[in-house]
């Protein structure tokens, strides 16, 4: 059976992904910092589906050595494997000039140098490995707030950003390896990143938002928002709004939200 690699699969839409994926008969591997919660959801997921492997490892993907040795193991463990999921990521609002900058820079780390470690490693094995008998598939997780810079997400817009920009040109770099790159980016999804944000308009269960990842990683879309009804037309117009309207949009928005 095919395997699967998740990270960030200890909480949040990373640890829905993984019950969604068993249940459509993958086997997994799941990496996380918190290796006691992922051996509870192992052990709860075994129960289940007694038939699938699930092997969990400890990672934090801000260690780039530690990341590739990571998915070499469970490269080797797991065998075909034929999708990889850069799911791991942080939040956390964060103001310009406010003492913050550590913050920022965890979010990055964590969300775009995490991201492309995690990429990094599975072309490595996959190219390691030569032709392959199936698909293969990285997914990156981005975000609705990557479509524009989101006033009081400033890293967090810029780590999602760039990751979509780096899964475009990687997307083009792997074609000949016969490895397809995904962008799904989640709106408002009920998961911790979110819960203390003002507004979730088009708020879905992660259940959900698991489910829907799931069909578009199988139908093999390049690039979706999550749901993509109506995210990915939200999406095209954010991203024509003009500059000037978008400032002062932006900025009477986070006005708001300091209140």
């Amino acid at each position: 059976m095919a395997g699967a690699i998740i990270t960030g699969a200890s909480s949040g839409i990373g640890q829905a992904l993984a019950r969604e994926l068993v249940g459509r008969g993958w086997d997994l591997g799941l990496a996380a910092r918190r290796l006691e919660t992922l051996r509870a959801l192992a052990d709860d997921v075994a129960r289940q589906h007694p038939g699938r492997r699930v092997l969990v490892r400890a990672l934090d993907v801000t260690d780039g050595d530690a990341v590739r040795a990571t998915v070499q193991a469970l490269f080797s463990e797991l065998g075909n494997v034929e999708l990889v999921i850069a799911n791991a990521g942080i939040g956390g609002k964060h103001r310009v000039g406010a003492g913050q900058l550590a913050g920022a820079r965890d979010i990055i780390m964590t969300n775009l140098l995490g991201a492309i470690a995690t990429v990094d490693a599975a072309v490595e094995c996959w190219r390691a490995e030569g032709g392959g008998a199936g698909p293969r598939r990285i997914v990156g997780i981005t975000s609705v707030a990557g479509f524009r810079g989101f006033p009081g997400s400033a890293a967090y817009s810029a780590s999602k950003a760039g990751l979509a920009t780096y899964l475009e040109a990687v997307r083009g770099e792997v074609r000949g390896l016969g490895i397809d790159v995904i962008d799904l980016a989640p709106g408002y999804i009920d998961t911790p990143i979110n819960q203390d944000v003002r507004s979730r308009p088009f708020l879905i269960d992660v259940a959900d938002g698991a489910r829907r990842i799931a069909d578009l990683i199988e139908r093999n879309v390049y690039r979706s928002a999550v749901p993509a009804w109506p995210w990915n037309v939200i999406g095209w117009l954010m991203r024509r709004v003009p500059d000037a309207l978008w400032v002062r949009l932006g900025g009477a928005a986070h006005r708001g939200g300091d209140r």
